[in-house]
């Protein structure tokens, strides 16, 4: 039994260390049993031990993807199988595996609790957030999935369920929110955590993910309806739904409600630093690690916008991922259209728009996350000791670093052969800290922030009210993000003088700039039932004809040119071209650079669930394949 005490004690010893949490009981207990009687029903006796299996889960998030790939992003990646619809049957899929796997720790804690000999509201926060991670686990397999196996016990090799038939996405989403309810329950709320808690799951938390399932299922329901279900019978999940599940109206109600509770808690709100580090204070919120990551010496204990996190921390645990030197987050022709004035209104009918002209025009009267992309010839830091000229050196100039460097940003528009940053260069989840050396970046990732959850608010409003909402709850929503965004806000009569405009679309436009990045875009096409009309067009980059980009030289490179023609194999746009199924995106003119064809993409409604493994179909026989697959 020596494995599995020492097992014990890595898992205990880890979450003190990421999360502060005071757990040395269980480094006692450890200690005093013998190794011989170290066991399931001997481990779950205490409330420690039960406070330590549940903040094990923690450390079993991690970092997303975020948004490559999609019609968004010009970084195209090295293997664009899935923007394109080429997606193949794999033998296995680590979404399926490892959710699973995760559960069984989650079902098995729910389950020792039924025995617990004491009280249990000393186990309560421990068994709510196991509620939580159960729903967790189930999200991220319905998302790729569609209807999946629900699980609720701890299963080993021997039980029924191994083999059991897929629950149709309505079973699952019934499960997800009776778990949720239970975690809500139990969780206390941030108003009583302090900062030493930080990344623990509180009430909101739970109500923040409650919402956003939600939303989502009402709109899938809505716009997708049971296309992808299968009969249940020869392929898919089938359409079965529990007694007493809930209508479209009522989904859109709940999520309404559960963002309105969290709302009304004032236990978050957005990250505004303005005063303290200017107009480029959403960089820093992203970057966020201890003092020496911003110019204001912020730290973590400033964001109060990040309601469930992965925590991170430079000694304990690192991101450890290529993030900084990747750039992953970088816009699309069409995002950069999407980005509004500060008159709050699309580039094509904003009259402080500056147009294309020069290579900095666009950047000009426009929304302050578009700082979040690097804009032609200011000067940026670097990171780590000498990378790109090393990093910040806070309230010195760049010609007072010390460091012989020429911190001007120059696009890349001569080398197509990378599938990342041409054009353009994103700023998200990058850092200039001078200590950091790429894969050491340790800020923290946000799951659940706050602004999705007025996002939320907004989105399930609007499509309470059939296209139609209030300036009043603009104003307790989307509002409060565009002001810290320094745009001017929504309202009704603003687009109301155009055709092309509406509320749906402009709440939507707004999720799609505020979380790009953060691993929703693909879902939200998807539950939009709009993927196939997004997705399946040309990717486009920077104008080239008719501005400054057609002539200018490098000035890094002297008696070079910027741009390189001839060198693209898509070359530029030769008409206007819609890329959206909302009249309110501006079209591409004549004129961008193409970095990914149309002719690509074959993105189709078989393409929002993903097939099962062939692996997990040979082991289980009871398993139907989905639709088309």
């Amino acid at each position: 039994m020596k494995k599995m005490k020492n097992r014990y004690i890595k898992i205990c010893s880890l979450t003190i260390l990421l999360f502060g949490f005071m757990l040395s009981s269980c480094e006692d207990y450890l200690d005093q049993l013998p190794e011989s009687t170290v066991s399931e029903a001997v481990y779950f006796q205490t409330p420690d031990q039960f406070e330590t299996a549940a903040n094990y889960f923690y450390t079993r998030l991690a970092f997303l993807d975020g948004d490559e790939q999609t019609d968004l992003s010009n970084n195209i990646g090295d293997n664009e199988n899935y923007a394109w619809g080429n997606t193949i049957i794999p033998t296995t899929d680590d979404i399926w595996k490892n959710n699973y796997a995760q559960l069984r720790a989650v079902n098995q804690l729910i389950e020792k609790a039924e025995e617990y000999p004491g009280e249990q509201s000393e186990i309560a926060v421990s068994v709510a957030t196991a509620h939580f991670f159960r729903a967790w686990h189930h999200y991220n397999l319905l998302k790729r999935f569609g209807g999946v196996p629900v699980i609720t016990n701890s299963l080993d090799v021997n039980s029924d369920e191994v083999y059991q038939a897929r629950n149709s996405r309505y079973e699952v989403v019934d499960q997800m929110i009776k778990d949720l309810d239970m975690a809500i329950e139990g969780l206390p709320s941030q108003n009583t955590m302090g900062a030493e808690s930080q990344g623990k799951l509180t009430l909101e938390a739970a109500k923040s993910f409650k919402a956003r399932i939600l939303l989502y299922e009402a709109t899938w329901e809505k716009y997708v309806g049971e296309a992808t279900d299968g009969d249940g019978v020869t392929t898919g999940a089938g359409s079965v739904k529990p007694a007493g599940y809930p209508s479209v109206t009522d989904m859109f109600a709940g999520a309404k409600q559960a963002a309105l509770d969290v709302m009304n808690s004032g236990a978050y709100e957005l990250w505004d630093h303005r005063h303290d580090i200017g107009d480029d204070h959403l960089y820093y919120l992203f970057n966020l690690e201890d003092g020496g990551s911003n110019p204001g010496g912020l730290t973590k204990a400033d964001n109060r916008e990040y309601i469930f996190q992965t925590v991170y921390d430079f000694t304990l645990r690192r991101i450890n991922e290529n993030i900084t030197h990747a750039k992953p987050h970088t816009p699309s022709r069409k995002l950069m259209d999407m980005y509004l004035c500060a008159d709050g209104l699309p580039v094509q009918f904003s009259s402080v728009f500056q147009g294309y002209d020069m290579m900095t025009s666009e950047f000009e009267n426009r929304d302050l996350r578009i700082k979040l992309i690097r804009e032609p010839l200011k000067q940026y830091w670097g990171w780590g000791s000498n990378t790109d000229g090393g990093g910040a050196q806070y309230g010195v100039d760049f010609e007072d670093s010390g460091i012989e460097y020429d911190y001007r940003y120059v696009p890349n528009l001569t080398s197509p052969g990378s599938p990342r940053n041409n054009g353009y260069m994103g700023r998200k989840f990058t850092t200039e800290y001078m200590l950091r050396e790429t894969r050491e970046e340790s800020f923290n990732y946000p799951l659940i922030r706050y602004a999705e959850v007025l996002l939320i608010y907004a989105e399930a409003t609007v499509e309470l009210g059939n296209g139609t909402i209030s300036d009043g709850d603009l104003d307790i929503s989307i509002n409060q993000i565009r002001e810290r965004s320094g745009v001017a806000p929504l309202t009704n009569a603003l687009i109301g003088p155009y055709g092309d405009l509406n509320m749906l679309g402009e709440i939507r436009r707004e999720r799609a700039i505020e979380l790009f990045g953060e691993n929703f875009r693909f879902d939200d096409l998807k539950r939009w039932n709009i993927a196939p009309d997004e997705l399946n067009k040309n990717v486009c980059i920077t104008y080239i004809t008719g501005t400054e980009y057609e002539t200018a030289e490098n000035p890094k490179n002297p008696g070079t040119l910027i741009y390189a023609d001839g060198v693209w194999p898509y070359g530029l746009t030769q008409t206007e071209q819609s890329v959206s199924s909302y009249a309110g995106i501006a079209t591409t003119k004549p004129g961008a650079l193409i970095i990914d064809a149309a002719g690509n993409r074959n993105f189709s409604i078989k393409n929002y669930i993903d097939p099962i493994p062939l692996n997990e179909i040979e082991l289980n026989p009871n398993l139907l394949q989905n639709p088309e697959w």
